[in-house]
């Protein structure tokens, strides 16, 4: 297996993979060379995932690009909409986000911070407003819980019982109905 080794300070192995496809391997000096294949080698099933993941996710991103000529467009609906359907939610789930801001991100529609702030691509915006809600209502559940654990999923299922449904849309719908 191919992989690029980062030696550093650190006292544990770790493997990351880069949106490029790459795999990096990261491990302390101390480290052998013999320690650190078979690090890699007891978690290749879980790499061979990650890459089959990770290329999925490059597809769907790249799927239903919005042209130039609609792009302010598109944020503008985004800033006008997403910050009050997001207080609209979070007045529902009694979770508050520090700040909400809109992004132009590309591979993500949206992420929360350690410090309970919510980010929303405005490309969020090219999707029915369901799967907008259930971004939205993704990103303030981490402010409760900072994984994708089954109590994660059970407070969205709790709001959005058909969360699932959203999901799918957002994977694979390449452009809006």
């Amino acid at each position: 297996m191919n992989y690029i080794l980062k030696k550093s300070k650190r006292t544990t192995l770790s493997i990351e993979i880069k949106p490029d496809m790459s795999v990096t391997v990261r491990a302390p000096f101390k480290c052998t060379e013999k320690e650190i294949e078979s690090f890699v080698e007891s978690h290749r099933n879980w790499i061979e995932n990650a890459l089959i993941k990770t290329e999925a996710k490059n597809k769907n991103a790249a799927r239903y690009k919005i042209p130039d000529s609609e792009k302010e467009l598109y944020i503008k609906k985004a800033k006008d909409f997403i910050p009050k359907r997001t207080e609209y939610w979070s007045g529902i789930m009694g979770l508050v986000p520090s700040r909400v801001t809109i992004t132009q991100a590309e591979k993500r529609y949206g992420s929360c911070s350690g410090k309970n702030s919510v980010c929303f691509s405005y490309r969020i915006m090219a999707y029915p407003i369901e799967a907008v809600d259930y971004v939205i209502v993704h990103e303030l559940a981490h402010i409760k819980y900072k994984n994708h654990g089954k109590d994660f999923y059970r407070l969205i299922e709790s709001y959005l019982p058909d969360y699932k449904k959203y999901e799918k849309i957002l994977r694979h719908q390449t452009q809006t109905e």
